[in-house]
């Protein structure tokens, strides 16, 4: 089993350092809260897949885009709760953020790629994420409009822009970055 993970290691590391990665001048351990960034030299560690129906109050079960079935604690202490952005049901795509503890996998942060989909719409923007990574803008005449997006260890890239996702919800999206907080109410 473990010869099978490191074959896995070698041949998929490249491919997945390769197609993450917005650009930035720091190193990993410099981000902190202030400075949001994606480092291009490491890879998503974010594992992708549906809600599964043994998901509970306190566990996610997560059928991976592999096939796989895992298993995640939330947990809800205060200092290490676990961030879910934008719900969960079963059935949605996810992203999901976790590390390893004694018994067992926690998930870090769960962001709903189901919930992520859709128009938003700001004073100065208005586009629609889609499926596969597009990004359409509503504003033909913005100077620098989104036209691709994706996820990455817990980030969502837009263009080359990338941000934190602090808030998502059923009608609004705050997305952080070095410049400020950037809010979107949804487009029904």
């Amino acid at each position: 089993m473990k010869q099978l993970k490191y074959i896995f290691l070698f041949i998929i590391a490249p491919f997945v350092i390769a197609g993450c990665g917005g650009k930035s001048s720091q190193k990993a351990d410099d981000v902190s809260q202030d400075t949001i960034a994606v480092v291009e030299t490491v890879p998503d560690s974010t594992i992708y897949g549906v809600v599964g129906d043994g998901t509970a109050m306190h566990t996610l079960q997560l059928i991976t885009d592999v096939g796989d079935t895992l298993s995640f604690m939330l947990t809800d202490a205060d200092d290490n709760s676990t961030i879910v952005l934008g719900g969960m049901l079963a059935g949605d795509r996810v992203a999901v953020m976790a590390y390893e503890e004694d018994n067992g996998q926690v998930a870090k942060s769960v962001i709903n790629i189901t919930s992520l989909l859709g128009k938003w719409s700001s004073i100065d923007k208005s586009f629609e994420i889609r499926e596969g990574g597009v990004v359409e803008s509503a504003i033909k005449a913005e100077a620098n409009p989104w036209t691709s997006w994706k996820l990455c260890n817990g980030r969502i890239i837009l263009n080359t822009d990338t941000f934190l996702i602090d808030v998502l919800g059923p009608d609004s999206l705050y997305l952080e970055n070095d410049n400020g907080i950037f809010a979107y109410k949804r487009v029904r």
